[in-house]
């Protein structure tokens, strides 16, 4: 090779050196987007959950009342909201007043759990800590917590608007996020998303479900027991369910709390109530309703909740799971099967599209 070869061969390596840094910065470049943009795709996964939330009750209207299919979104959407308005007009005031009550009684119920334990007065030194604060500090601090109040409400309103065009026009999403690929992935990339979707719709469903029984389980128990503000605190209960294995704990504890303030008996009745609850929702409530629902290992089901909250805060607690349940479908379809070509099941995912890879 002459001279003019080798200078041409360097030439080449070098362009191809330059390209493949060029491609390495670009990743770098789109993964710091990304991070920075964490907050805006966690509120379009919650777009997406409600999206998917609207569709499943517009084909249950369908099916069960034979809603004609080009009404049925929009009948399902406008009865969801009136539904909204008429649980806020018939229970809103009792509500309000409830949650008013429990966040007053909060402090000397914590207090009172604090004495209990010989940790002393909390609530003095508490309101020591806000007497010596400027009220130019406190003045900041109420606002902020007012302006995060208002952040997350407007996050809820544009998160269920959101959700309400995509769930008006899911294909042209769906093809849009399709097309970003090569033409050969397409449909692999249109199968690995239909059945992402049919999982998280099994487990959404299921969730609420579930959210619900708890919510007028709690609310009938903590009634009983004599506690204040039982249908505040078992809507809490109910809430927090949303969030598999931390959210029961977190959803109970104001209850615990305030029984403490009541009476030790009371306390220890609204534990075991708690303990009864979970275990009549994860052996009676989850195999009536989520027999078809995806099951994730508990443990990596609970540290995907954890990395989540880590990573980005109450948001990532808020949406671990339902990211898990993505990520847990991709893998086995994805990796599993496709990459390793192992034989595994697909939660999810059609009967033909199962058939067709257990003859393949």
């Amino acid at each position: 090779m002459d001279d003019r070869g080798r200078s041409r061969l360097g030439i080449m390596r070098d362009a191809e050196f330059i390209r493949k840094i060029l491609i390495a910065l670009g990743l770098g470049l789109f993964a710091l987007l990304l991070w920075q943009l964490s907050d805006v795709l966690l509120l379009a996964f919650g777009a997406i959950l409600v999206a998917l939330l609207l569709h499943a009750a517009s084909e249950a209207l369908e099916r069960y009342l034979r809603v004609p299919s080009r009404w049925s979104l929009t009948v399902a959407t406008l009865l969801i909201f009136v539904a909204f308005l008429a649980m806020m007009a018939l229970f809103g005031t009792q509500v309000r007043a409830q949650f008013s009550n429990v966040v007053e009684r909060l402090p000397f119920a914590v207090d009172n759990f604090a004495k209990n334990l010989g940790l002393g007065s909390v609530s003095d030194d508490l309101s020591e800590m806000m007497n010596n604060a400027s009220s130019g500090s406190m003045a900041a601090r109420l606002a902020g917590v007012g302006g995060a109040i208002l952040d997350g409400l407007a996050d809820f309103i544009l998160v269920v608007i959101a959700g309400i065009y995509i769930a008006a026009a899911p294909r042209v999403y769906r093809q849009g996020f399709v097309k970003l690929f090569p033409i050969r992935h397409h449909e692999r990339v249109e199968d690995s998303l239909h059945a992402s979707g049919q999982a998280l719709r099994l487990w959404l469903t299921s969730q609420l479900i579930a959210m619900a029984c708890v919510a007028v389980l709690s609310t009938i128990a903590y009634w009983l027991i004599g506690l204040p503000s039982a249908l505040a605190l078992g809507l809490i209960a109910g809430l927090a369910d949303f969030i598999p294995f931390l959210g029961p704990i977190l959803g109970a504890l104001p209850a615990v709390l305030i029984a403490f303030s009541v009476s030790g008996e009371a306390a220890l009745w609204t534990v075991l109530a708690m303990l009864a609850i979970q275990q009549i929702e994860g052996n009676v409530i989850f195999p009536l309703v989520a027999r078809s629902m995806i099951s994730i290992p508990p443990a990596l089901a609970l540290f995907a909740i954890l990395i989540g909250s880590v990573l980005f805060g109450t948001l990532g607690l808020i949406f671990g799971f339902p990211l898990a349940v993505v990520t847990y479908v991709l893998v086995k379809k994805l990796y599993v099967r496709e990459t390793l070509g192992e034989h595994t099941d697909v939660p999810g995912e059609d009967e033909s599209s199962k058939s067709q890879e257990t003859s393949s």
